[in-house]
């Protein structure tokens, strides 16, 4: 009942920007955050490498007289701003890096830009939309510099390298700016996070409490076999028979061992490499593969299974095996209390028809690793052209953004600021 009574009183003391003044001033900073946006499209930069885009982004923050850290994390920027008066502590974060994909989309700002991955050229391209997360705490940024009477605390405004994954033998992304001491000096109290998503429609947003966003962990396989001549199999041990079989039955820890009504569970081999010609079958092979899991019991299960199953499976069929699991990522977890507490402030803004609860989804978010100090609140914002019935989903080289819908990113970062400080 005082939970309920406390949402009742929150919902009561939500502002509009025309009783702080600001409405005209959000209008106005769009065309910028457009600008920002496509400067950051065309010129995208790999994880741990966004060398430019943390340069303009401090650049921005010291001409708004914020107080400005660089390089944290290598490449990460933070900026403090602090309100007329005493009071939390809240951080906004937005991701920075890019993606290894060629861009098709045929845009004027298109990218041409190339990057090095894993030893080789590859082009670059923000095909997860984190061009428009930059463009969009950078407005805020802009705005609430210019109205800290109105900010009761202080802001920390996080601009986060390597969401996509550090290089290989490199720490990076949420993780490393936890460790470095991002959420300290001064404490954070909550931490908000957005997503643009190019497959919901512009002016909505969209939200879960509890988790949101699958646990994520990466593996490696590797199979021994016994080389022969590929018209002898019988004289050797032929490792790409026993990967096939490792494939298969870990998809039966999916299909058998979990249980699937209680939460999404996704296992996918993306890559098998083995062999070198036709008539050849090779010593060894090797596999690489994601692990989306939404529980951490079931994710515990999944790891232990795989552990016993795989190198089980390659003796059977006479190979050694040995399975490698990352740390990945943990489940992106929006604080109950806290998404409760700001979901008047979500309706507010966007209006409540256009406010969405949905299901947890298996993509993943190094975000979580904030919400593992303090309370976060984590949602998507629309991305998509209305009408379009064919979108361009993310990490693909026709993904597009209708622009239109960033200003609402900007609106609800600002909505959601001064509910929570000033409340």
């Amino acid at each position: 009942m005082k939970k309920l009574l406390l949402i009742a009183v929150f919902l009561f003391s939500t502002f509009s920007f025309a009783q702080h003044g600001l409405d005209k001033e959000i209008a106005a900073i769009e065309s910028k955050v457009i600008e920002w946006r496509r400067h950051f499209h065309q010129n995208p930069e790999l994880s741990n490498r966004e060398f430019k885009t943390a340069e303009k982004i401090a650049e921005h923050l010291k001409s708004l007289g914020l107080e400005v850290q660089t390089n944290v994390a290598h490449t990460g920027v933070v900026g403090i701003l602090k309100g007329k008066k005493p009071g939390k502590v809240l951080a906004l974060r937005a991701d920075i890096d890019g993606l290894p994909v060629p861009e098709r989309a045929d845009l004027p700002f298109k990218s041409t830009a190339k990057g090095e991955y894993n030893g080789e050229e590859v082009p670059v391209m923000h095909a997860c939309g984190h061009d428009t997360h930059i463009a969009i705490l950078m407005g805020v940024a802009e705005i609430m510099s210019k109205n800290t009477d109105k900010i009761k605390g202080t802001i920390k405004f996080i601009f986060q390298p390597a969401e996509e994954g550090a290089p290989s033998g490199e720490e990076g992304g949420a993780k490393l700016m936890v460790k470095e001491g991002v959420l300290k000096n001064p404490d954070v109290d909550a931490i908000f996070g957005l997503h643009i998503d190019s497959e919901i429609p512009v002016n909505t947003l969209s939200y879960k409490s509890g988790g949101i966003m699958a646990a994520v962990n990466s593996f490696e396989i590797d199979v021994k076999g016994k080389q022969s001549h590929g018209s002898e199999p019988w004289s050797g041990i032929d490792p790409i028979i026993a990967s096939v079989k490792i494939i298969d039955g870990l998809q039966t820890l999916v299909s058998r061992e979990m249980k699937l009504t209680n939460e999404a569970v996704v296992l996918t081999v993306g890559k098998i490499e083995s062999g070198v010609r036709h008539n050849i079958i090779p010593e060894s092979a090797q596999m690489l593969g994601t692990l989306r899991t939404l529980d951490t019991n079931m994710q515990s299960h999944m790891h232990q299974r795989m552990r016993e199953m795989v190198p089980a499976i390659a003796k059977a069929y006479r190979a050694e095996a040995t399975i490698n699991i990352d740390e990945g990522y943990p489940i992106t977890y929006n604080d109950p209390e806290l998404t409760a507490q700001m979901l008047p402030s979500l309706e507010k803004v966007a209006g409540k028809d256009n406010v969405m609860l949905i299901k947890a989804i298996t993509g993943a978010e190094d975000f979580s690793f904030f919400q593992q100090k303090v309370p976060g609140l984590y949602f998507f914002l629309g991305g998509m052209t209305p009408g379009n019935t064919q979108p361009y989903p993310h990490h693909t080289p026709d993904f597009f953004i209708d622009e239109s819908g960033m200003l609402l990113g900007v609106k609800t970062f600002i909505q959601l600021s001064l509910d929570y400080l000033n409340n």
